[in-house]
Parts: structure tokens; C-alpha cells; sequence
């Protein structure tokens, strides 16, 4: 029997995003997504995976509806494809785009589950992007017209709405280290495309506001715990510049209206023009904050030898290398930590001070945690998948944010990542998070033993100690 029960009313959900189950990306009007041309790009996956078919979401979603039934999802965060709406980002609005969005919301409703959409994560419209994208101070006003026009044909049922998902991920993997679309390798162009995303959620959650919407409005915000290699001083100071770069620098200006201290002498002229009433308006009070954790790293002080060298820019998230030489560290291995199948390190602890971090930085506010997740190498045998692993990642996951309310943390929900197996960027197909698996060729759909496990877990409202 469960013996760490979380509070009454906790919101038990799983995650997916748009591109990366939906299939049929420009089907019935839609436009092009910078993840589509990435996707299409030759070299860019490890399997040669683009978003074409993939779950096939978009006309599968029913079958899909009754899976989350079978689970007992309480709620299902998913993100709207800014090009399904808005083909060429802005100007005429595809019908059609909106109408399957809105089926989705309404069968969701339907079914008892509740609705927590996500404006946009990473699939931006190229016809914006050939116009400089994020790092286009437009992009801000583009985004708000988008939001406009998704609020006012689905604000009328209640959900939990985010406008954006990591800016960090954005900024630094998009523009700055390059992995990830439109695989920009620019400081200049990283840095304005970090504080114009953090503009276009200040602007989203005013348009929230103003169009009367129902339900709440939030973000999802990418964390990571950073700790020093050693107790040097060096080494401490390194790991506390990573957390001010990655974490607060993108968090700091939504809770606080102010950037850290630090970064804009670390980044000197490539810093980006902060306009006056910018900081107002990117900490537009939030209902919640979305925290979406994977792992932890830790950091030693000076730069690894291959960038000492070329001082050229690079990005691992896998290892959560340096991804800008600004940063004056570098990741060092954890040979005695177990990872994930993609070699991502796993440590519960780390969501457990992440959750703290928050609270002793921004103060009491209610928080969810948006992804949380592992990929492993899942096989079918017999028509089961038996991913003992993923299980014990989330028990030992679950244990550590149970650890977090008892310390006084306002945690208020849970969505795994993911509900179906995805395509993940740069890794294609190749990368399993789902609770059910999906064949690609078939398009069967097994839930695997951690999703029994978690039905179980959101039957009892609780984990095993």
C-alpha cells in the first residue's frame, strides 16, 4: 500500500508537445514549423525520424483519449501548434487547425480529464523564422497576436494554460549552442532571442487577461540543480555562474521583474536591449510556475580544453556540457551516478533542491511539475514492455517531490513525461519517455508497465515509501 500520500486535490497528469506526436504537421492548411524544415534537414536526427507520422495524434487523438481514461490521468498537458493555427505566423487564421484543438478540448472535458495546453514549445512558424524569429524584437508582438487568436476561440472552457515551454532550451539550444532548431550558432542573436521570449510570455499572459479566458495561466520553466565538482572556491563559484546562466537569468525577470546580476557584464556588448516597461510586462503576475526537471550536473571551474582552444561554441544536453564560453565552466562525469539510456545522470535530490531553490529565491507560489521523465531502451516481448527502470525513476522522483511538500513546497501536481512515446529532436525516435509505446509502423499502442504503475499511483494518490 502507498504510505507517502500527497495532499488532496493533487493534479496527477502526463505531457506530451505538438510536433513530436501529432503527424500530418502540414495537413488541412497548416504551415511550416522551423522543427518540420530541422526534422527534413539530413543529419540532423540520429534515425533520419521526421514529425510526418509519428503517433499520428492528429487523427488518433480518440484512441488516445481512452488511454489517458485507462491510466486515470486528473489532467493532460499538450502544446498547440502555432503554425496549425496561424500558417504563416500571423495575418490568416487556418480554421481547420483551430477546430481539431478544439474537438481535443472538448472531448478531454468529456472524458474528466483536465486541459492544461501549452502555447508554444519550439515549434515556430519558418515564415517568422526567415524574418529572424526570437531574436527579432517583433516576435514578442507576433507571439501575442497568435495567443489572441487561441484564447478567443478556446479561453471559453477551463484549463490550466502555459504560454511557453524552457526559454532557456529556446535561446541557448536554438540560437546559441545550435542542436536544436533553427540550429543558430550566434551569441548575439541567443541573448536577444532569450529576453524576447521572456517579453512574448509577459505579453501572452496580458492577453490572457484582458480576453477573459477561464481557468489559470502559468509557464514551464526548464531546471536543473547545479553543484561544485569540489568544495574549492573556484569550483563553487562555477556552479553557482551556471545556476545564475541557466536558471535564474531566465527566471529572475518573470518572478522578480529584474535580470541577476552577473550576466550582463559575463555577456558585455552581445547583451540584449531591455526596453523600459520590458520588465513589467515579462512579470505579469502567474498563477503558477510550471518546473519541468530532468537531471542534475556538476561543475568544475574553467573551460574545457577543446573550447580553451577554439573558444567555440557548443551545447550537450545529454551531459549538460557548456554551452557558452561566458559561462567559465565545464560539466565533469559522475561515473558512479546510473543514467538513462540516453546517458542523462539521474538524481532525484536534484528535483528535491530544484523545488527548494525556487522557494528560498521567489518565495511561496504554487508550483507544478510540468516533465519529469526517462528514456530507456523499451523492447516488446509478448506484447508487454516490462520498464522496471522508468518505474523506479519516477518512484525515486515522486519520493523527492513528496520530500518537497513535507518541506513546505507548494506543489500542487505532477505530469509525467510522456504520455506516448515521441520524437526528440536530435534524437529522433530513438529516445523512449512514453508510458505507452507506440509502434511507428503499426501504430499499436501498448501501455507499458510504468503506465499501469502510475495508474496504480494515481489511484492510491500516493507512492510507496
Amino acid at each position: 500500500m502507498s504510505n507517502l500520500r500527497f495532499p488532496d486535490g493533487f493534479v496527477w497528469g502526463s505531457a506530451t508537445s505538438a510536433y513530436q506526436i501529432e503527424g500530418s504537421p502540414l495537413a488541412d492548411g497548416a504551415g511550416m514549423s522551423i522543427q518540420h524544415r530541422y526534422a527534413h534537414m539530413p543529419g540532423n536526427t540520429v534515425d533520419g525520424m521526421t514529425g510526418d507520422l509519428l503517433a499520428d495524434h492528429y487523427r488518433r487523438w480518440p484512441e488516445d483519449i481512452e488511454l489517458m481514461k485507462e491510466i486515470g490521468l486528473g489532467a493532460y498537458q499538450f502544446s498547440i501548434a502555432w503554425p496549425r493555427v496561424l500558417p504563416n505566423g500571423r495575418g490568416v487564421v487556418n480554421k481547420h487547425g483551430l477546430d481539431f484543438y478544439d474537438r481535443l478540448l472538448d472531448a478531454l472535458l468529456e472524458a474528466g480529464i483536465r486541459p492544461a495546453p501549452i502555447l508554444h514549445v519550439w515549434d515556430y512558424p519558418t515564415a517568422l523564422q526567415d524574418r529572424g524569429g526570437w531574436a527579432n524584437r517583433e516576435s514578442a508582438e507576433w507571439f501575442a497576436e497568435y495567443a489572441s487568436v487561441v484564447f478567443d476561440r478556446l479561453g471559453d472552457r477551463e484549463g490550466d494554460w502555459m504560454t511557453l515551454c524552457e526559454p532557456l532550451s529556446i535561446a541557448a539550444g536554438g540560437y546559441i549552442g545550435g542542436l536544436l532548431a533553427p540550429r543558430i550558432q550566434d551569441l548575439y542573436a541567443g541573448m536577444r532571442a532569450g529576453h524576447h521570449v521572456l517579453l512574448a510570455h509577459g505579453r501572452a499572459v496580458e492577453v490572457f487577461r484582458a480576453s477573459g479566458a477561464s481557468g489559470t495561466i502559468g509557464t514551464s520553466t526548464g531546471l536543473s540543480s547545479f553543484y561544485p565538482a569540489t568544495d574549492s572556491e573556484a569550483d563553487r563559484a562555477a556552479a553557482e555562474r551556471y545556476n545564475l546562466g541557466r536558471n535564474a537569468l531566465y527566471l529572475d525577470p518573470v518572478m522578480r521583474g529584474e535580470y541577476p546580476e552577473g550576466p550582463s557584464d559575463w555577456y558585455g556588448e552581445a547583451w540584449p536591449e531591455i526596453r523600459d516597461g520590458d520588465l513589467e510586462a515579462i512579470s505579469a503576475p502567474i498563477d503558477f510556475l510550471g518546473v519541468t526537471y530532468y537531471t542534475s550536473a556538476r561543475i568544475a571551474a574553467g573551460k574545457p580544453l577543446e573550447q580553451r582552444a577554439g573558444e567555440t561554441l557548443g551545447w550537450n544536453p545529454a551531459t549538460e556540457a557548456e554551452y557558452d564560453i561566458h559561462l567559465d565552466g565545464h560539466t565533469v562525469p559522475e561515473p558512479d551516478r546510473p543514467s538513462t539510456d540516453i546517458d542523462w545522470p539521474i538524481n532525484p535530490d536534484g528535483l528535491y533542491d530544484a523545488l527548494l531553490w525556487l522557494r528560498d529565491r521567489y518565495g511561496e507560489m504554487p508550483l507544478v511539475i510540468t516533465e519529469v521523465g526517462a528514456a530507456y531502451d523499451d523492447e516488446v516481448v509478448d506484447g508487454r514492455i516490462e520498464d522496471r527502470a522508468r518505474i523506479e525513476f519516477l518512484a525515486d522522483h515522486l519520493r523527492a517531490a513528496h520530500r518537497a511538500i513535507e518541506a513546505g513546497i507548494d506543489l500542487r501536481g505532477c505530469f509525467v513525461w510522456s504520455l506516448l512515446d515521441t520524437w526528440e529532436f536530435w534524437l529522433g525516435c530513438t529516445a523512449r519517455f512514453g508510458l505507452v509505446h507506440i509502434d511507428y509502423e503499426t501504430q499499436e499502442r501498448t501501455l507499458k508497465d510504468s503506465g499501469r504503475w502510475f495508474s496504480a499511483v494515481i489511484a492510491a494518490n500516493g507512492v510507496d515509501g
